[in-house]
């Protein structure tokens, strides 16, 4: 069985190969070929037809050469691609959604897509918390006011102290796998968390101790809000102008899901006028921001650099859990994480 190993900076060939070789363990006689990336070195982007992806169309179907399997994160398997490799059956991308290929393609093609679901749910739901109490206890700022020669004394006076988790009202838009451990965390804290998600069970929010409510709810009620939902068509800007005029004044919100969830045109002004006390961002509508991002001039902002998934843990996670999909497919069985259930090729 020949397969492509496409690994990146993060998720690289290394473990790839050596995840692959553990779990087929004999199933099939494996030939790899590989093809390494630049990615996290060099941003990712939209490739022909497919976003958030990482080298050229030209170098995954010169590497394909003839591989029946594919393990990659980044690679970009567009339409052309699979139409250049007749042989190809199985794309394993260890993602929480194969966002790098063209699913329709694949279907059409008859190769099976899977993802990793959850690969990054601990790192991710961490960071999101780290980002909170960082925005609430203004962690990130004083330090960066400290470092450059200022003492903020004045962040012990009452009016400008910060806001413990404990007892403070927390809203999460999202309750997958990442925003359902966010909830238990925070209420382990002692907040008050309330989520609004359509699509989660009302039992299961409640087990892990916070309230199901309507978004604009949500809104109005919490002192902080923290994103955590997929992006489609229906969640892009979810939270635009309009909604973020119906939190409290000074309140905080943290994304570190997708950019595109939050319309950031709004944010710097909300900032300047107090109405938003803090923002803590660790994704963004262009990435990276440009050279006049507005928020670079605004007060109380935290950005990282999408970091939110960087753990060694999640990196050993998605390699262990695309290799699981192709030893399941080596020895003929079904494979668990189907992006494309309709192909032929399960």
């Amino acid at each position: 069985m020949r397969i492509l190993s496409a690994g990146d900076e993060f998720v690289g060939n290394d473990l790839l190969r050596a995840a692959v070789r553990a779990e087929v363990n004999g199933s099939a006689e494996v030939d790899f070929r590989e093809l390494s990336l630049p990615w996290p070195i060099e941003p990712f982007g939209p490739v022909a037809e497919v976003d958030e992806a990482s080298g050229t169309e030209e170098q995954v179907i010169e590497a394909l050469d003839g591989a029946e399997v594919a393990v990659t994160q980044m690679a970009p398997f567009t339409r052309k691609v699979f139409a250049s490799a007749p042989g190809l059956k199985l794309v394993s991308v260890c993602r929480g959604g194969p966002v790098n290929v063209d699913l329709a393609a694949a279907t059409e093609a008859g190769v099976a897509v899977t993802f990793a679901p959850g690969r990054n749910a601990a790192a991710a739901a961490e960071f999101a918390v780290g980002l909170l109490l960082a925005a609430l206890r203004r962690i990130s700022t004083s330090s960066a006011e400290l470092l450059s020669g200022t003492w903020r004394g004045d962040y012990y006076a009452y009016a400008n102290a910060g806001v413990e988790l404990d007892g403070t009202t927390v809203g999460l838009v999202g309750y997958g796998a990442i925003g359902a451990r966010v909830a238990r965390v925070l209420v382990a804290f002692g907040a008050r968390v309330l989520v609004a998600d359509p699509y989660a069970d009302r039992d299961a929010v409640a087990a892990d101790g916070a309230e199901l409510v309507d978004l604009d709810d949500l809104l109005r009620r919490s002192a902080a809000v923290s994103l955590h939902a997929r992006l489609t068509a229906e969640t892009r800007k979810l939270i635009d102008a309009d909604k973020l005029a119906l939190l409290p004044p000074g309140a905080v919100l943290v994304n570190s899901a997708r950019g595109g969830l939050l319309d950031y045109a709004p944010l710097a002004p909300a900032l300047h006028s107090g109405r938003l006390g803090a923002v803590a961002l660790d994704v963004y509508d262009v990435e990276p921001p440009p050279a006049d991002w507005p928020l670079r001039d605004a007060p109380n902002v935290i950005a990282t650099p999408h970091l939110a998934g960087a753990s060694k843990q999640t990196a050993d996670r998605a390699a262990r859990i695309v290799a699981a999909e192709v030893g399941r497919y080596a020895r003929g069985e079904t494979l668990a994480n189907v992006a494309n259930p309709d192909t032929s090729a399960r």
